[in-house]
């Protein structure tokens, strides 16, 4: 997941909590390593369920008016 200036804390920790089955503590922390680093792993997933989720995460997202954005990449 990767940071922008726009998305209100709350919903990114509602996003983590809904579509990556996360805790609200666990939610909460992505959060913040996502505000303050730029960018924070989510979830480690198979390829097609990884595009799966980030592509949900993205539509979500426009549909609420958010421009957070979700991506893959592979596991170093």
């Amino acid at each position: 997941m990767l940071n922008d200036d726009y998305t209100p804390m709350d919903f990114v920790v509602e996003v983590l909590e809904r579509f990556f089955s996360h805790n609200r503590e666990s939610a909460t922390q992505i959060m913040l390593r996502v505000h303050t680093e730029g960018r924070a792993v989510c979830g480690i997933y198979t390829r097609d369920i990884a595009e799966t989720k980030a592509a949900e995460v993205n539509e979500y997202a426009r549909e609420c008016q958010h421009p957070l954005m979700c991506q893959i990449e592979r596991e170093a």
